[in-house]
């Protein structure tokens, strides 16, 4: 690893924070300067179209090429962008490097932005960007705002709370996002370097974060959270460290079995938890089984799993996250090592999802497993709050024959049809929730006309009295086949409790 990180001080920090307010080198700014399609185009990782946009933006230019095209600018051009903070201050640090009579960027300085404003965040220079160094990407390299992170900041539950824990921070963009609702923030990383830049960031926004150094949960022993959030490294694989925002240097899926084992631990009664994991698909197990066995008493448990990578795919996809090319002799070498262990192991694929974890205190814990995989639109953590809710009420409400029941606007009938010697036959019904992650369940005939009749006037047993009558079913059965059913839609927030 490194030994010299960054150091960055309040004074600093508020110098370049007047310096990128002033020329106005945030979120908003920047896509004003280069129009919407550069900035997509940036996202694509073609840079052609912002650069040509940038040449007008004056000093902002100056900042958009040098931070986020990793550009080399006349030092004449940069002094004025950076002001008042000093050259050599920026230099000192590490924020700006020479490359010959020009001026690049030494760390990856961008806006991050939700829908409240937007912020700064430090990370290392991507893999591109270095390609002026003289030195591969280091064991400690800390990465930027990516999609696993963003994917986490849509799965978090945002609701007013007390104390927060990042464990495993980065560059810090999830504590961050925890700042609009949290009062009080504590950060943790294995790394150094991950916590000087993470300081750095919260100093840039002027936020106030405590920053703990150590491995997993031993800086916080002993304490309570209200709620925790992690990405950890999750990345699946012989027990090896080459990168440590990835990598954790436990076999397989340990890290995330480690997480989700001793997270609850660490919550207060009520509290949750948010992670993003990974777990192995062996010959012969089932995935849901494997990680319910990880789950402690006392938690509700949420598992999502958003994908399934086949080991060729996995490999070749985290060995081009660093940079390094699948074809090279060290691309080769790396995949050899890594597929031989997945043989040996019997893994025919990798999970990949979240988890969101609720601490109990002496009720009955609900364990869910679920595929998620098709395309949404709408952030999963309304949907885990509206879960965690849902499955409450289930808890407090075990006689669901005694309830009524709504169905929610957002859902919607499908039936498709084929034709017959008698006309049109319906074939398929589905109930579609047109919201949150888009849940759609298949429903036979009885099903679709007990949702037909749940308006929130008869108790669930006297609609399913109506319908056994109707169609000379035992009602016994249809109880008996009804329950599993309505708890399922319910837990979906397609069938909800009717209001008082």
């Amino acid at each position: 690893m490194t030994d010299d990180h960054p150091q960055f001080s309040a004074g600093l920090c508020a110098r370049l924070r007047e310096a990128f307010a002033r020329h106005r080198y945030d979120a908003d700014g920047v896509l004003d300067a280069i129009g919407v399609p550069a900035h997509l185009a940036l996202g694509r990782d073609e840079p052609e179209l912002a650069y040509r946009a940038s040449r007008d933006a004056g000093s902002l230019g100056t900042l958009i090429r040098l931070f986020l095209l990793g550009g080399a600018e006349p030092e004449s051009d940069v002094l004025t962008a950076l002001a008042p903070l000093a050259l050599p201050d920026a230099f000192e640090l590490g924020l700006l490097r020479r490359d010959g009579d020009r001026i690049r960027a030494g760390l990856d300085v961008r806006p991050h932005a939700d829908d409240t404003g937007s912020w700064w965040v430090i990370s290392d220079l991507d893999p591109e960007q270095r390609r002026w160094l003289d030195h591969a990407v280091d064991v400690d390299h800390v990465l930027g705002v990516g999609h696993a992170s963003l994917s986490l900041v849509r799965a978090t539950t945002r609701r007013p709370g007390g104390s927060l824990l990042d464990l495993g921070t980065g560059n810090g963009v999830q504590a961050l996002h925890a700042s609009r609702h949290a009062r009080s923030i504590t950060a943790t990383d294995v790394s150094a370097r991950a916590l000087a830049l993470a300081h750095g960031t919260f100093l840039l926004n002027d936020l106030d974060v405590e920053l703990l150094r150590g491995e997993w949960f031993a800086p916080v022993a002993r304490r309570r959270f209200d709620q925790i959030v992690c990405n950890p490294p999750f990345v699946v694989g012989p027990p090896r460290v080459d990168y440590v925002y990835r990598d954790s240097g436990l076999a397989g899926d340990d890290a995330s079995a480690l997480v989700i084992r001793q997270l609850p631990g660490f919550l207060a009664g009520g509290g949750t938890g948010h992670v993003l994991a990974s777990w192995l698909h062996r010959d012969g197990e089932d995935w849901a089984e494997r990680v319910s066995r990880w789950v402690p008493a006392d938690t509700d448990v949420w598992f999502v799993q958003r994908d399934i990578a086949d080991p060729g795919l996995y490999v070749g996809t985290w060995l081009r996250d660093a940079g390094i090319d699948p074809r090279s002799p060290e691309g080769r070498a790396k995949s050899g090592e890594w597929l031989d262990w997945f043989t040996s192991n019997r893994v025919d694929g990798v999970g990949f999802g979240f988890v969101t974890l609720r601490k109990l205190e002496g009720a009955t814990p609900t364990v869910v497993c679920e595929d998620l995989r098709q395309a949404y639109d709408d952030p999963l953590g309304e949907e885990a709050a509206g879960w965690l809710e849902r499955v409450a009420w289930l808890r407090e409400h075990p006689d669901l024959l005694t309830e009524r029941f709504i169905v929610p606007d957002s859902v919607i009938l499908e039936q498709i049809s084929e034709p017959g010697d008698d006309g049109w036959a319906t074939t398929v019904r589905r109930v579609h929730r047109t919201n949150g992650p888009g849940w759609q369940h298949e429903l036979d005939e009885l099903a679709t006309a007990l949702l037909a009749g749940s308006r929130g006037a008869l108790p669930l047993a006297d609609l399913l009295g109506l319908l056994a009558a109707a169609h000379g079913e035992p009602l016994d059965a249809l109880v008996d086949a009804a329950l599993p059913m309505v708890r399922e839609l319910i837990r979906h927030g397609m069938l909800l409790p009717a209001p008082a």
